[in-house]
């Protein structure tokens, strides 16, 4: 039965291809501008009046995007674009008018980030196919912004090696920039088309607007490019370039200090025109952010967000289907060592392994075909056993020297569609456990842009002592333009689905249909400048053996007014509680759980203003008597000055007689009745002394507390009966403490000097409700971590490099 499922999906895409490959975007206008060729060389410092720049053909009349979609941009805030191309590169010129320049608003950020600024960016495709763009943004403080911009996403973790100067003027202000040619991806031809869009946003109006016309109402932004000619006879250059680094730290923990010096590079080579070779030798990961760990008592493992920027970069094909989570390499080890707890102790044991060298291709074709390939191999790690009654130490392999790969083919066409095949795989060397797994995935749009069929099929393997398969799928319907929007999927995960080798998975043995439908105004009318209202219902049901789990009825909105204040809210219930198959642990088991009504609102006020707060308050009455859940949440941030700003983030939960798993012997499972308590505080802080320049402070402090009231055996049923006899002590208190104080100085282009301190610790205790002054002299008298590093990178380009010679 599921072969055939899958030969049908695989004629109907492919039909769908066919039928796609004759599409295109005639039906949107695409303005055409001409890049004037030049000898000389430009001066990039945000001035405008030299000589090279008379009579080079301007792109002018923007259109607003935001919030009046369509209207023509006002004469007294006209911008004017010129640009210009040597052998070397594009340079571009850009006055942005203004009656009032004293209230351009700028305020300085770190590189990639925009805040209460006016900006204005260039949208370039070298292969003009609506598919994969490339973003080049300047804040009017200068402030650089880059990144890669697809149907399905906007990746600013790219970053690229331009140059870019802003000037405040008597008109407005003013942007020249130079993207390198060895930045752009593009065909080898004699006469280059590229696809061309432009953006400026006014802040303190919140209005945005693009050289070619964007329409909100159906299609996404690279399908609403203009056309950039005149680049003629350029030979592609060599794209090559090295970025060593230096770093040393100094470590001090419960009294002992390790000073380390470290050096490595990262290296980056343009295979052609399209594909691009990254690989980072003898890595050094020391200053990576730290996870916000908390304490979890669910079935399912934490998932941390990435932190280390070689695996954060150009990630666009590797995110394909969720199937690579890039923490596994070089995560924590897949074994711990086999004792005999009577005679041996585990002294040392590796928490991190450690990676050896890892590299990416990355690419797509003139023909839409994206190709990536990912390859890390990890070191093999042991941990170290003693014998207490003879002193006697071993080691034993908790990790062995181990090979991941990961394989992309995304073939796009039709302008926004996409065919993907995507292959992960984990080879450990000795009898250590194996892993593969493949996903075929498909998003088809109608040749109007306003319905996509989507859906995937997915198999893991996992090869042990034995075959281990797990197979998932999906498929869908949705229409995403107009005012009325509407979604239909089904899905389902089999009990033996498993891809955490290379993957993230947490919840199987599941099926699910959803239906949503969604209503939004997107111009301004009334009070308000848009307008969000959505209808989800959602059925799961357990696959094996057949069991309905829970109908979930959602309804959430979103207002945002003519003061640009957001606000809005929501209902869910469940109206015939849930069968949870998660919470015992076991499989065939479930916990009976009463049906909540949940309701929520929520406020953001006006980011432009120097006091920004947002508040959020949530909360879950459950059917059944004193037992509920409720989250509120405070963000407020004060802006003291454009260089300097801070923020604190406030996220308590309370959750009065929630039931949990807490325990299991041969006869029975074991459920605990708890009360849990969590507050996280964060501040962070920022000054930046100029667009190259920052100090910034981290401040994270999670307190969670859960006391266990009375305990319970779960019936087949998912019924509860209470239970004197076992009454373990469960209760506990986790903190953690970090502290991240950074200097960062961008001292050359692609160049980079951190200097970072860390004060960090955690403890968990085997007791609750502890006084706040007694809990924090708990936490202070664990032994602390104090971390100084320094790290230094330079960026080498090759094209460079060889004039020095």
């Amino acid at each position: 039965m599921k072969t055939k499922f899958c030969i049908l999906i695989l004629t109907f895409v492919f039909l769908q291809i066919s039928a796609q490959k004759t599409m295109a975007s005639d039906s949107i206008s695409r303005k055409k501008l001409q890049a004037i060729k030049k000898d000389q060389s430009v001066k990039i410092d945000g001035i405008l009046d030299d000589e090279i720049w008379k009579n080079v053909p301007v792109a002018t009349n923007f259109v607003e995007r935001q919030p009046n979609n369509g209207k023509p941009q006002a004469d007294s805030l006209k911008t004017e674009v010129k640009f210009l191309y040597d052998d070397t590169g594009l340079y571009i010129a850009a006055q942005m008018y203004d009656p009032q320049p004293s209230k351009i608003l700028k305020e300085l950020t770190e590189r990639d980030n925009i805040a209460n600024d006016d900006f204005f960016g260039i949208i370039i495709n070298g292969y003009n196919d609506h598919q994969q763009s490339l973003e080049f943004i300047v804040t009017a403080a200068g402030v650089q912004v880059d990144g890669k911009l697809t149907t399905e996403n906007e990746d600013m973790s790219w970053n690229a090696v331009w140059y870019s100067a802003v000037k405040i003027n008597e008109k407005g202000w003013a942007v020249e920039m130079k993207i390198p040619f060895f930045e752009l991806r593009f065909p080898k031809k004699e006469m280059q088309e590229f696809g061309l869009n432009m953006i400026r946003k006014i802040k303190r109006t919140n209005t945005m607007y693009d050289w070619n016309h964007v329409d909100n109402q159906k299609g996404n932004y690279t399908l609403y490019d203009g056309v950039l000619n005149g680049v003629t006879d350029i030979k592609t250059p060599t794209r090559l370039s090295f970025t060593p680094y230096f770093s040393t730290y100094v470590n001090n923990f419960d009294g002992k200090t390790e000073m380390n010096v470290n050096g490595g590079m990262d290296l980056k080579y343009g295979i052609n025109d399209a594909f691009t070779f990254d690989m980072t030798l003898i890595p050094d990961f020391g200053q990576a952010n730290f996870d916000n760990s908390i304490l979890n008592l669910t079935p399912f493992e934490q998932q941390f967000a990435e932190q280390r920027s070689f695996f954060m970069e150009g990630t666009e094909l590797f995110s394909k289907g969720d199937m690579f989570y890039s923490r596994r390499v070089g995560g924590s080890p897949s074994r711990y060592p086999i004792i005999d707890e009577e005679k041996e102790t585990v002294t040392e044991y590796p928490g991190k392994v450690k990676l050896f060298n890892a590299f990416k291709i990355s690419g797509r074709t003139k023909k839409g075909l994206g190709i990536g390939i990912f390859n890390g191999v990890t070191e093999k790690m042991e941990a170290t056993i003693l014998n207490n009654e003879t002193g006697a130490i071993r080691k034993e392999v908790v990790e062995p020297w181990t090979n991941y790969n990961v394989l992309v083919f995304d073939q796009r066409f039709g302008d926004n569609s996409s065919v993907t095949l995507v292959n992960t795989n984990t080879t450990r060397s000795g009898d250590f456990r194996d892993a593969n797994a493949t996903g075929l995935l498909w998003n088809i749009a109608n040749k109007k842009n306003t319905y996509n069929y989507y859906g995937n099929f997915k198999g893991s393997w996992v090869m042990n002592d034995e075959t281990k398969f797990g197979n998932r799928g999906t498929i869908g319907i949705g229409k995403f333009s107009g005012k009325n929007r509407f979604e239909i999927n089904a899905n389902y995960v089999s009990k033996d689905w498993d891809i955490n080798d290379l993957g993230f998975s947490t919840k199987t043995n599941y099926g699910n249909h959803n239906v949503w439908y969604g209503y939004r105004i997107l111009q301004p009318t009334g009070k308000l400048n848009n307008m969000y209202l959505n209808f989800n219902l959602n059925y799961y049901h357990r696959l094996e053996s057949f069991l309905n789990q829970k109908l979930v009825f959602n309804h959430n909105n979103s207002f945002t007014n003519k003061k640009f204040q957001s606000f809005g809210g929501g209902v869910e219930f469940t109206p015939y509680g849930e069968k949870d198959i998660y919470e015992p642990r076991t499989l065939g088991r479930y916990l009976r759980v009463p049906g909540y009504f949940d309701s929520w609102l929520w406020f953001e006020s006006d980011s432009r203003k120097k006091l920004q707060y947002n508040i959020n308050v949530d909360y879950y009455a459950y059917d059944q008597k004193g037992r509920n859940y409720v989250v509120p949440s405070l963000y407020l941030r004060y802006r003291a000055s454009d260089k300097m700003k801070i923020i604190w983030q406030f996220n308590p939960v309370f959750s009065n007689n929630e039931v949990g798993f807490s325990g299991k012997d041969a006869s029975n499972i074991y459920m605990g009745r708890r009360q849990r308590n969590t507050y996280e505080n964060a501040i962070t802080g920022q000054y930046t002394f100029n667009e190259k320049m920052t100090l910034a402070l981290a401040f994270r402090h999670y307190f969670s507390d859960v006391t266990y009231k009375q305990f319970y055996i779960l019936n087949n049923d998912g019924s509860l009966d209470s239970n004197t006899s076992y009454n373990p002590n469960l209760n506990g208190t986790y903190n953690s403490w970090n502290v991240d104080l950074r200097y960062s100085w961008w001292f050359a282009p692609g160049s980079q000097l951190t200097l970072l301190y860390r004060n960090a610790t955690s403890n968990y205790l085997e007791m609750s409700r502890m006084k706040f002054k007694n809990n924090f002299d708990e936490l202070f008298n664990a032994p602390m971590i104090n971390n100084f590093s320094l790290r230094i990178t330079y960026f080498l380009d090759y094209n460079r490099m060889k004039n020095w010679f």
